[in-house]
């Protein structure tokens, strides 16, 4: 297994479950018909973006810019779930469908928000280190 710190948002809860819900919507909305296409289109795109600015946030480093990015990724999941409500109404997606995509996001947003505290905590009490010290030698890059 690969190991990096810069990773270490794979290792989040949040994370994983922002994955599945792009892999969950990407399911159901992939068979739209082609005069659905854009409305598909930007559903999948809403749900992509979560999982990525919790990505970006958490590699950015700073925890001003971390929290940042987790509440672009909440705004994200706000624009996807208001989309699911949309599309159930007008029927282009199932009640089962909505269910499961729904009950995801609903755990994901609790997560997040979840994490979000916590982050605003260690701030408040100057917990968090900005910095990413990497300490290794250039000579895994084939220099001295």
């Amino acid at each position: 297994m690969r190991k990096n710190r810069n990773r270490g948002y794979q290792k989040l809860t949040v994370w994983k479950d922002a994955i599945k819900y792009y892999t969950l919507t990407c399911d159901v909305f992939r068979s739209f018909p082609f005069e659905l296409k854009r409305v598909s289109s930007q559903q999948i795109t809403s749900a992509d973006s979560v999982h990525r600015n919790i990505a970006e946030g958490y590699c950015r480093r700073s925890i001003k810019e971390y929290l940042n990015f987790l509440n672009i990724s909440l705004g994200s999941l706000g624009e996807s779930v208001s989309g699911l409500f949309g599309y159930r109404k007008a029927k282009q997606i199932s009640e089962v469908q909505f269910e499961k995509l729904d009950t995801l996001a609903y755990k994901l947003e609790n997560g997040l928000l979840k994490l979000v505290e916590s982050l605003e905590r260690k701030r408040d009490r100057g917990d968090w280190v900005d910095s990413l010290v990497v300490k290794e030698s250039n000579a895994v890059y084939g220099k001295e």
